[in-house]
Order: structure tokens, then C-alpha cells, then sequence
């Protein structure tokens, strides 16, 4: 297991380069034929940047997006977060390395429906070893950041769509994570809503000095970063970075 100690070597104050992929291969089987999803990835995100990966459908934005979180396992290459090789760690380590230090929010939302918001924002505090008392309290905390202090006690069906992801990035943001992976974190949103939603993860991604890894279709979201990286058919289009 990563121990708490183990956080000072992988994120010391001297490493600038939070994430790192060094000549990444990931080619899924689909039985008769195969498919090479990413095709020798280099990046570099530093630490407390935004950056928006963005490209056609099926360029390897989400494949990528999943490898370097460690999601995905890889076929070759290398993936270095802080100054840990992830790419080297079990399955149990990873999913240890991932609940500590990471922050995850999707499209769709991912709330559980049975639970109400400081509930769902609660549940990876409890499953990390929190007494429900301080979970309660980080949960809370973190909703108001997002501005749902009045919405403790809804359901998911009882939030608009806009609602319903303010509560999946506070139940992201709830551990206090190093790096935050969004995967078209405003996807199912109308203009207005998505505006809210990225004004919300700027300001959060400026306060909180946390590294953002956004995969995304809309030009409004990269504009809201501090770098796109572009792809096409599983490499960096280097025409447009």
C-alpha cells in the first residue's frame, strides 16, 4: 500500500512535472483485428496547470486520459506521476495510489441515486477510513465551496444537471487530491451550465494550486485552460501544438 510518508517522495516540492507519459502504446483487441489506440504518447503537465485534451471522436482523448490516471493498464512505455512510475505498481497499489492523491469527475455524473448529495460526497471518505463525524464535515465543507450549501439533504433526481455535477466535483475534490481528472465534465450541460461548471473548476484550480487534466469537445472548456493538447488518431497533433 502508498503510505502517507510515501506522498513525500512522489509530490516533493521540487518536482514541477506532475504527470508524465514517455512514448505510451495502448492497443485494445477486438478479436479479429486489432486497434492502436495511442501510438507512442510524450506529454508533460505541470504541477498546478489546466490543460484540455481535445480532438475528433475516437482520436485516443478518453484512452488517454484513462492510462495516465492509471484507469487503463498500458503495452508500452512509461507513466511517471510526481515521481512515481505508476505504470510498475500492482493492482491493489494503483487503486490505493488513485483514492489518495486523485479526483475523478465524468459526464455523467456517477451519482449514487439512493443517497443525497453530502451522502454521495461522504461515501469515499467513509471507504478511506473516515469517522462518519469528519465526513460529514469535509462533506459539507466541500459542498458549500461548490455552492450547494442549501442542497445537503437532495437526491440527485431532486438537482438540476448543472446541481448534480457541482455535487460529483465536490465528491472529487473531497479527499483533497493532488491531480483531478475530468472526462467531459460538462458534456450533458446547456451553455449557461457549462460556463458555471468551468468558471467553478478555474477558480478551484487556481485556489487550490491542484493539477487539471480535462478531456473535451467544446472549445469554450480549452479555452478555459491554460494549454489544449491536441490529438488525432492516437498521437499529438503537432500541427496544432
Amino acid at each position: 500500500m502508498i503510505s502517507q510518508n510515501d506522498s513525500k517522495n512522489v509530490f516533493n516540492d521540487s518536482t514541477n512535472i506532475m504527470v508524465e507519459s514517455q512514448n505510451l502504446h495502448k492497443t485494445y483487441d477486438a478479436g479479429t483485428f486489432q486497434v492502436k489506440a495511442l501510438r507512442g504518447i510524450d506529454l508533460k503537465v505541470s504541477r498546478g496547470e489546466m490543460i484540455a485534451v481535445m480532438g475528433p471522436s475516437g482520436c485516443g482523448k478518453t484512452t488517454l486520459l484513462n492510462c495516465l490516471s492509471g484507469i487503463d493498464s498500458i503495452n508500452e512505455g512509461k507513466i511517471l506521476i510526481g515521481d512515481k512510475p505508476i505504470h510498475e505498481l500492482s493492482d491493489d497499489e494503483l487503486s490505493d495510489f488513485r483514492a489518495r492523491f486523485m479526483g475523478f469527475v465524468f459526464q455523467t455524473y456517477n451519482l449514487l441515486p439512493v443517497l443525497n448529495a453530502q451522502e454521495n460526497v461522504e461515501l469515499p471518505l467513509l471507504i478511506s477510513g473516515y469517522s462518519q463525524k469528519e465526513a460529514s464535515i469535509k462533506a459539507r465543507n466541500i459542498l458549500a465551496t461548490v455552492g450547494l450549501e442549501d442542497w445537503y439533504g437532495h437526491k440527485p433526481a431532486e438537482l438540476s444537471g448543472g446541481q448534480q455535477q457541482r455535487v460529483a466535483i465536490a465528491r472529487a475534490l473531497v479527499n483533497d487530491p493532488v491531480i483531478v481528472w475530468a472526462d467531459e465534465p460538462t458534456g450533458n450541460l446547456d451553455s449557461q451550465n457549462e460556463e458555471d461548471i468551468m468558471n467553478l473548476i478555474t477558480k478551484l484550480n487556481k485556489e487550490n494550486k491542484q493539477t487539471f487534466i480535462l478531456v473535451t469537445h467544446s472549445d469554450n472548456v480549452g479555452s478555459k485552460a491554460d494549454r489544449i493538447v491536441y490529438m488525432k488518431d492516437g498521437l499529438i497533433d503537432q500541427k496544432k501544438n
